[in-house]
């Protein structure tokens, strides 16, 4: 069994999809951010950064009586990517082209969406224009990149579906109701691809329920401030700061 550290974000869906996908059998272990639950020393202790998604499978690569711990999104989607040989070829070509998008979409596609959501749809006011313009803009380049990349591919690096998809569509399904300046025709072949990707049983179990959450509206959000100091503000620095 595997447990599944999990919020309803995005990062912790793409490994929910790959589990999915690969049909190992998984727990999930909820945690909301607003009630502080990842605040806690034992939650720490699994993750140092303490963030969401962590993986802990009581049945590791290459065996033992010690389970192993896995956090970061990239590194829990190529672990399970190599546990079940899956999603991510060993042709060097093939395995790094997939490499570097996953990467991509760590070090820039969720960043600065998830910060273009910040400052659209949740920042306290007054919001900074600059700041708000500078990643709603670079959010959208980074959308115009990948509808480049899929102009004639079905998947991200070819015809192969892989763990790149698993971990950029998240975030494209978070997006798609962002308020960018760009409508969502604008970018075609990343429309194909979403779709196609919807349609997969895997993704469908994951995202069941309706997402209103405050994450997921389009229209700006004031959080409540005791969700507020426990997500983004005193709270959270704090316990972050101490020993």
């Amino acid at each position: 069994m595997i447990d599944l550290h999990f919020t309803t974000g995005p990062n912790a869906r793409k490994v929910a999809i790959m589990l999915e996908e690969v049909g190992l059998p998984y727990r999930v272990i909820n945690y909301d951010i607003g009630k502080g639950d990842l605040l806690t020393e034992d939650f720490r202790a699994l993750n140092p950064n303490g963030r969401v998604p962590v993986l802990v499978d009581d049945d590791p690569i290459g065996g033992g009586d010690t389970p192993v711990t896995v956090w970061e999104s990239a590194a829990c989607l190529q672990y399970l990517a190599d546990k079940t040989g899956r999603y991510l070829s060993t042709d060097t070509h093939k395995r790094y082209a997939t490499l570097q998008w996953l990467a991509w979409q760590i070090a820039s596609l969720g960043p600065y969406h998830g910060q273009a959501h910040h400052f659209t749809r949740y920042a306290p006011e007054p919001i900074d224009p600059y700041a708000a313009q500078r990643f709603r803009l670079e959010a959208e380049r980074l959308m115009y990149v990948l509808d480049r990349q899929l102009r004639d591919r079905e998947f991200i690096i070819g015809e192969d579906y892989t763990i790149a998809d698993m971990a950029c569509w998240p975030w494209i399904n978070l997006t798609w109701n962002a308020q960018f300046d760009r409508p969502r025709e604008s970018f075609i072949n990343l429309e194909r691809w979403f779709q196609q990707i919807k349609a997969r049983p895997a993704v469908g179990r994951v995202y069941t329920e309706k997402l209103d959450e405050w994450m997921y509206r389009a229209d700006h959000v004031r959080i409540p401030p005791e969700r507020w100091t426990n997500g983004f503000g005193d709270n959270f620095h704090a316990f972050h700061r101490k020993d």
